[in-house]
């Protein structure tokens, strides 16, 4: 199977509504990932084998992208509690609880197409990259 396949393959099987869905009955993240890469795993064994070291770079970089966006999402969750300095839980409960509908919806489909984008456009580099060298053996 092809490298592009394969990716293909685990981007269907990595459906980030099943994964919030099972988030919220109460999995944790440790849990959701081992069931993927049971479930997955002849498929990410063949992608291991084919993957060249400037794809573990760009892989890295893929890491610490994902690094970055949570480092930013809990900033941005930390700075209800920042308020004008101080916390005051009675008069900004309400007010806090409001505006995080509205912000986590808007934030959360920001950096979902924001960081999907990334690696769909990462992954067909490395596809194109592994093809045109298979191309020129």
């Amino acid at each position: 199977m092809g490298i592009s396949k394969i990716l293909n393959s685990l981007e269907k099987s990595w459906d980030r509504d099943d994964i919030l869905f099972n988030i919220k009955k109460g999995l944790g993240t440790d849990q959701i990932v081992d069931e993927f890469l049971l479930k997955n795993a002849r498929q990410i064994k063949e992608l291991n084998s084919l993957l060249r070291p400037e794809d573990i770079d760009l892989l890295n970089q893929v890491e610490k992208l994902s690094t970055c966006e949570s480092k930013l999402i809990n900033e941005i969750k930390n700075l209800n509690c920042l308020e004008n300095n101080e916390f005051h839980p009675i008069t900004n409960q309400k007010k806090i609880k409001a505006s995080n509908r509205v912000s986590f919806n808007k934030i959360s489909s920001f950096m979902i197409n924001w960081s999907n984008k990334f690696v769909i456009i990462a992954l067909l580099t490395i596809s194109a990259i592994a093809l045109s060298k298979q191309a020129w053996a």
